[in-house]
């Protein structure tokens, strides 16, 4: 980094450790932990004190928020179960084949006619960047525990799958911005790499990791601090792979979970010297702890580097395209896509609100900031404006809103027991989740 290097690693430790002090009163509270982040990447970056910079510190930044992203995208994957999908798959199934791409045109098309100076690719790109949702955002909204089952779990499994979903799309646009290292290697290129060989390495390296484990743990070769380890080595691994062969690092890290926690179903059952205390299997918790400190110190450089700077650049237009990126862009796909799923009007309303942008956004809104292309700063700041806004508004609303659907859920499945809302919803959330 530049020489505010040892300021800003300091600051961040600070906020790191002043966090986790009070994480457990924060956690029942309508403070989240991306909403404490973000404001304090608004201190300490050009805005504030001045001790990160995208121009200054691209490179750790954007390695940081990358390695975020990858090791997210492989325990969402690995944790999809379905189980989850045998009586509730009708919610993040419609949110996923009706309301995804829905929600791409809506939010291209509105950044087309409302922000002046973007091309009709560069307006798709933010369609794309602003379509994944993120549970993170609203974590006290989506996995409170009087939330019916058949809610939690769909907004859960559309946040796992919707993020790597759109790279496909984002990596084809990005091709479309002229002067980016992805212009040079066409659409074709681009598709090949993202479709194919990211995939099949994913699968080879979660896959192959994957069985492995299940076999050397049943023969007892395996320490129980080594096997939580091996998961972080097959994600890192697989995106290392992806990205050194001009792949996607997301989408080999995504189908790498997938592919490691099939292996690891099918292989021999684990001795008991491998489990948990409470005989629960808890490989994955050393590469999901590690994946939330990263996703929280994402949100800090995404305050620091982008939204402050964005907020200096603010602008009506801007201002309006994010109000209703976050309502009508997503009610109206929501709205449509459960049309006859027989879901009461409160349930479709609170599924439509809680479609928060998050981590996924600011990723991928960072990757097109960094690039030196005459849009990026526009596409920029669209994207910081609108997660910034959405960090605020459905991090302070989770608790109040969850509170009330809550207790209207209750109230309306003890007078009719075969309300919809009231289907099995799979198994129960892992810990780390609820936490």
């Amino acid at each position: 980094m530049s020489g505010n290097g040892g300021w800003a690693v300091a600051a961040v430790a600070a906020v790191t450790g002043g966090y986790a002090l009070v994480s457990r009163r924060l956690a029942a509270s309508a403070v989240s932990a991306p909403m404490v982040f973000t404001a304090a990447g608004l201190l300490i970056g050009p805005a504030g004190l001045g001790l990160l910079d995208l121009e200054r510190d691209a490179g750790p930044v954007l390695t940081l928020a990358e390695a975020a992203l990858a090791l997210v995208l492989f325990t969402d994957a690995a944790t999809v179960r379905s189980e989850e999908f045998r009586s509730g798959w009708f919610l993040p199934g419609r949110l996923l084949v009706v309301g995804l791409p829905l929600t791409i045109a809506g939010g291209g098309l509105l950044a087309w006619g409302l922000l002046p100076g973007l091309t009709g690719w560069e307006a798709a790109l933010v369609g794309v960047i602003l379509a994944p949702t993120d549970a993170s955002v609203s974590k006290a909204a989506v996995f409170a525990p009087r939330i019916p089952a058949v809610v939690r779990h769909g907004l859960n499994a559309e946040c796992g799958l919707n993020e790597c979903l759109v790279l496909p799309a984002f990596a084809v646009l990005l091709v479309a911005l002229p002067g980016t290292p992805a212009s040079h290697q066409g659409a074709a290129g681009i598709l090949r790499h993202v479709l194919l060989l990211s995939p099949l390495l994913g699968l080879v390296a979660g896959g192959l990791g994957g069985m492995l484990l299940s076999r050397s743990r049943a023969a007892g070769r395996v320490t129980d601090e080594w096997r939580r380890i091996l998961p972080l080595a097959l994600a890192t691994g697989a995106g290392a792979l992806a990205a050194a062969t001009g792949g996607s690092a997301f989408v080999a890290a995504w189908v790498a979970g997938f592919a490691f926690a099939a292996a690891l179903r099918a292989g021999p059952p684990p001795g008991p010297a491998t489990d948990g205390e409470d005989g629960a299997d808890d490989t994955l918790e050393s590469v999901e702890h590690l994946a939330a400190l990263l996703a929280a110190l994402s949100f800090l450089v995404f305050g620091a580097v982008l939204l402050g700077p964005a907020l200096a650049h603010l602008s009506w237009r801007v201002a309006c395209y994010a109000v209703l990126s976050l309502t009508v862009v997503r009610a109206l796909p929501t709205v449509l896509a459960l049309a006859g799923s027989r879901l009461r009007p409160p349930t479709v309303a609170y599924t439509a609100w809680f479609g928060s942008r998050g981590l996924p956004s600011l990723v991928l809104g960072l990757i097109v900031a960094a690039e030196a292309a005459p849009g990026a700063r526009s596409m920029g700041t669209a994207v910081a404006v609108t997660v910034g806004l959405g960090v605020l508004l459905h991090g302070v609303s989770s608790v109040p809103l969850a509170d009330r659907y809550g207790r209207w859920y209750e109230a309306a499945a003890s007078r009719r027991p075969s309300l919809r809302e009231s289907v099995s919803g799979g198994l129960p959330l892992p810990e780390w989740k609820r936490r």
